[in-house]
């Protein structure tokens, strides 16, 4: 069992951190940059190359059934779900089975409407609230308790 972070922009590290080592789950800090990490047996890192999705490809083959997965990346949750493991996006919102196709599906519409806006404007998510924060650590938490549960 272990949780693994898609870490380049992910802005719940901290909480992570603070539900794993309560839980005493090992935490494995992805991204193609270092990143700091505090000094524990249960948290490390992996460095991937700074190619393209390579800390998504990276995630993809380690996440199986006995992890969590930390993403806001959509094609990454799908990826890790189809994988077998449990995915949480850094807002607290879980992953599944039932909810992936319309995500991905509201991907791809996103991208082509950005795509005809043609003015060079980037519009990202909605900024990272406290709401979000709390939900978060509520919903990985919970994550952690079920996946205890089915390995016992």
């Amino acid at each position: 069992m272990q949780i693994l972070v898609d870490a380049d922009a992910c802005p719940v590290k901290e909480e992570t951190y603070k539900v794993a080592l309560r839980h005493e789950m090992p935490v494995l800090i992805v991204a193609n940059s270092y990143i700091r990490i505090p000094e524990h047996r249960l948290i490390s890192r992996k460095i991937v190359s700074d190619g393209f999705d390579a800390a998504d490809d990276w995630i993809a083959e380690a996440a199986g059934p006995g992890s969590i997965v930390i993403t806001a990346d959509i094609l990454l949750a799908d990826r890790a779900l189809k994988a077998g493991a449990r995915v949480l996006a850094p807002n607290g919102k879980a992953f599944t089975d039932a909810s992936i196709g319309s995500a991905v599906a509201v991907r791809a519409i996103h991208a082509d409407l950005r795509a005809g806006l043609g003015d060079g404007i980037q519009r990202g998510p909605a900024p990272f609230s406290k709401a979000d924060r709390s939900r978060f650590l509520n919903a990985l938490d919970a994550a952690v308790v079920a996946l205890k549960k089915t390995r016992d």
